[in-house]
């Protein structure tokens, strides 16, 4: 055959195909059947059970202070020091959590030689992820604040006890209520046996486990420290040094302070009046730190107790232990 005929060929079966394909899409194109509805499904939103924040008790705050105290000052060397010590360690095992006491030898200003005991607890070591709550337990040698017995112990109800009496009641609350995630605290010795003419003289306990830490390695999202968190009336602006090493951590418990309504104990100011305290060589340590601790505005420093005799249980009031401990519990449990 020739190339016409293949062309003819050729056009019958374009011939076809259309002669069979407009009818079906003519039908295709007329139907009157409904087209079906088309639903959009929206997923459900995403849920996040919030553990609830358990209620600070500010009268077992109150008692644990002052069991401290009634053991008399805890001076390094003596008996109230070591009786301290047994009590809290006891205290600390029976909630459940994982004691340990840091022991090592140092040398204080005035030449004499002490084993420090930092105590220190942690709630599901198991865990990475952990906040490190800490204070000082120590008491000072002697009252060179006063105008009297200068040279007798104080009692240090506020300046020691109160910090570690919220500590104590944060860690019973552990004990019942799971806030999911690892906490530790530490009780820090020899913190008050300092000369004010040295800086490096001052928290000889954190020093210590600064540079040897109680686990290789040891790490936080970040540190509280309490100090002189137990008078009345009292009022925490933002200390200098914290903001300038740990400011996520200030403004996460100042804001949490003021959603709680303690505002008028959290300031929002920030003042330099802090030279040296356990946060800077917590903060050296590598984990940012912060420092809730005292000012009082009308001398420009530390509360008129500080370093006299008057630092004793007349001075302790539960609406600042509760302040602070509901505050500080609020932000745990709002960690996960």
């Amino acid at each position: 055959m020739g190339l016409f005929g293949r062309r003819s060929n050729r056009l019958s079966v374009i011939g076809y195909r259309l002669s069979v394909g407009v009818p079906l899409a003519f039908l295709c194109s007329c139907s009157t059947e409904p087209r079906p509805e088309i639903k959009t499904v929206e997923p459900p939103p995403v849920s996040v059970n919030r553990i609830p924040t358990p209620e600070f008790n500010s009268d077992s705050a109150y008692l644990f202070t002052k069991q401290q105290v009634d053991f008399g000052p805890r001076v390094p060397g003596t008996t109230a020091h070591a009786k301290c010590a047994d009590y809290l360690v006891s205290k600390l095992k029976s909630y459940k959590l994982d004691v340990m006491i840091q022991s090592g030898v140092v040398q204080t200003f005035d030449q004499k030689q002490f084993r420090l005991k930092n105590i220190i607890a942690g709630y599901k070591p198991e865990l990475n992820d952990r906040i490190l709550l800490c204070a000082h337990w120590d008491a000072r040698p002697f009252a060179d604040s006063d105008t009297k017995d200068r040279d007798k112990p104080i009692d240090a109800a506020n300046d020691g006890a109160a910090g570690v009496g919220v500590l104590m009641e944060i860690a019973r609350q552990l004990s019942s209520v799971n806030p999911g995630i690892g906490v530790d605290i530490i009780l820090f010795d020899l913190e008050d046996y300092g000369n004010s003419g040295s800086q490096e003289s001052w928290c000889l306990g954190s020093q210590y486990w600064s540079r040897n830490l109680h686990k290789p390695g040891y790490s936080a999202r970040f540190g509280i420290l309490l100090d002189m968190v137990g008078a009345a009336n009292a009022m925490f602006p933002k200390e200098a040094n914290s903001v300038e090493f740990a400011l996520m951590a200030v403004n996460k418990v100042w804001s949490t302070a003021a959603n709680l309504g303690y505002s008028n104990y959290f300031i929002d100011e920030t003042i330099s009046f802090v030279g040296i305290d356990d946060h800077i060589w917590v903060n050296k340590a590598g984990i940012p730190c912060i420092d809730i601790i005292q000012y009082d505005k009308a001398i420009g420093g530390f509360g008129k107790y500080h370093h006299t005799h008057d630092d004793n249980m007349s001075i302790i009031d539960r609406n600042t232990l509760k302040a602070v401990g509901q505050t500080l519990l609020e932000v745990i449990f709002s960690e996960k």
